[in-house]
């Protein structure tokens, strides 16, 4: 049982962190130092903190929230980044067009 748990939270993770900008970050440090291994370690170390910190939040939220309204949660806080996200790409498309127009 455990095992299955183990499996599919490390694939569901690998799949999600592929193309990230966790990823994309950790490439552009690792590009731009010749210290490959400490840019690994940083990283790879900050994703751990980072999955203990949700996995005790998740777990403690969830004694006392029903599952769906942690799903809603999420739901609604995804949505809000993704709106904010498409808002402020026009908002820099805003910005370069004026900054071209000034030169």
């Amino acid at each position: 049982m455990v095992l299955s748990l183990l499996l599919s939270t490390f694939l569901t993770v690998f799949i999600a962190e592929l193309g990230d900008k966790t990823q994309l970050a950790t490439l552009t440090i690792s590009g731009t130092s010749n210290k490959p291994l400490a840019v690994f370690l940083g990283s790879s170390s900050a994703l751990v903190i980072a999955s203990l910190l949700g996995a005790l939040t998740g777990g403690s939220i969830s004694s006392f929230l029903p599952e769906v309204v942690l799903k809603l949660i999420a739901s609604i806080t995804f949505f809000i980044i993704g709106i904010r996200l498409f808002i402020n790409s026009f908002q820099i498309d805003i910005e370069e067009k004026k900054d071209n127009e000034n030169n």
